[in-house]
């Protein structure tokens, strides 16, 4: 099997994913994914397209993540993943949708206003 590649995305967070059969090390980086990532919550968010399809132990992952936090790279990467899986195997797509790991989220932060301190957020207007 040759490289597959896939990418995704989260907020200001990009993942490129390149996936090749292996034993299931997940290198983000060029650093392994329990330091990247030491929270198991956020472990356990990249790993679980591999889980849904108990693929996991079968490839060797490597990541390029750049911008946004970690929670928003974590799901970028889930993203890539899900996608790269696809990519693999088309039949896998429907569980993989189902679950909601093929759906982009669309949400990033809205811009700061001029004359505002923050998006939404306005001076206190006082009348004296």
């Amino acid at each position: 099997m040759e490289q597959i590649n896939a990418i995704g995305r989260r907020k200001s967070a990009v993942a490129r994913v390149y996936l090749t059969e292996g034993t299931g090390k997940i290198v983000i980086n060029k650093v392994e994914l329990e330091k990247y990532f030491p929270s198991a919550i956020l472990q356990y968010v990249v790993k679980q397209p591999l889980q849904l399809l108990e693929l996991e132990g079968k490839y060797d992952i490597k990541v390029n993540l750049d911008g946004g936090g970690f929670t928003g790279q974590s799901q970028a990467l889930r993203l890539a993943i899900a996608r790269a899986l696809v990519k693999i195997n088309a039949e896998d797509k429907k569980a993989l949708k189902d679950a909601g790991f093929l759906t982009r989220d669309s949400r990033v932060v809205e811009r700061k206003k001029p004359g505002q301190p923050k998006a939404r957020r306005h001076f206190q207007f006082s009348k004296r």
